[in-house]
């Protein structure tokens, strides 16, 4: 596994053009082996302004040198306190050519997840720009509440789409770990972007799926209310993980928003899924 970054307590980020208090942010990743693997095939980046986690598939080696390949393209792009879409689109689309040649030996393909979030502006507003492609999620814990803002590219999340099964059948269905979308495997990368808006009081949870296949939405939520810092609950969900079985690797990032400008429309920071 491949670690970019290191946690943060405090870190400021001027906004261009704003004379009203910075975006003040905090930070930490954790990430665990489990109790059933032999290696960890997950990776993370973990610098402002990128945050984002990759879980690795096609075998030990492999899975590994594909979520490393993803984590250390998009650390390149960290050139400027805030990124564009298209900016993490490149650096996904220069992963997968890096991921065809580490499968240049493999009969059944390499390929990775990846989901995050990136700083970006929007007319001037400091927003985080969540992009996913398979199935780790970003959350967002707003006044008490859990959103999940990404959604999973897997076969089973189409199942529930289409009615077929709720979302509690969809955690314990056989095909859960099969996937619609990934990076590598001699595809276009397409990853689906979300616009959040930040304000002081926001945390966000970018974690692999070895956190939610052991951990339920009410747990995290807990875990996330529990008032501990960004370190201290970037931890403890990882034990919480590895305590319900830890049968796959398990990575988390928390990233809480210390203080934020005021927003324009204070509803506009909900998740929203409209594409950048």
């Amino acid at each position: 596994m491949t670690e970019i970054g290191a946690s943060n307590p405090d870190f400021i980020v001027a906004i261009p053009g704003v004379d009203s208090p910075p975006l003040r942010i905090a930070w930490a990743a954790a990430t665990d082996t489990g109790r059933r693997r032999a290696a960890n095939e997950d990776s993370y980046v973990a610098q402002s302004p990128m945050f984002a986690v990759a879980d690795g598939m096609g075998g030990h080696s492999a899975g590994d040198l594909a979520s490393a390949a993803v984590v250390e393209r998009l650390a390149e792009i960290l050139t400027e306190d805030f990124l564009t879409a298209r900016g993490i689109e490149r650096a996904l689309e220069e992963a997968t050519a890096d991921i065809t040649e580490i499968a240049a030996d493999s009969l059944l393909g390499v390929g990775t997840t990846v989901t995050g979030a990136a700083l970006t502006l929007q007319d001037g507003e400091p927003f985080f720009a969540v992009f996913n492609i398979g199935d780790s999620r970003v959350y967002c814990f707003d006044r008490n509440e859990l959103f999940q803002v990404t959604v999973d590219h897997s076969v089973v999340q189409e199942m529930v789409e289409a009615g077929a099964l709720t979302r509690d059948e969809a955690d314990h269905h056989p095909d859960s770990n099969v996937i619609t979308r990934a990076v590598g495997f001699n595809a276009q990368p397409v990853p689906d972007f979300w616009m959040v808006q930040l304000h002081a009081g926001l945390r966000f949870l970018i974690c692999t799926d070895g956190l939610t296949k052991e951990v339920s939405d009410d747990s995290i939520r807990m875990h996330l209310a529990a008032g501990l810092t960004a370190a201290e609950t970037a931890s403890a969900l990882i034990d919480a993980a590895l305590a319900s079985g830890g049968r796959d690797n398990v990575t988390t990032i928390v990233v809480d928003v210390l203080e934020a400008p005021e927003p324009l429309d204070v509803e506009d920071t909900a998740p929203r899924s409209t594409r950048s």
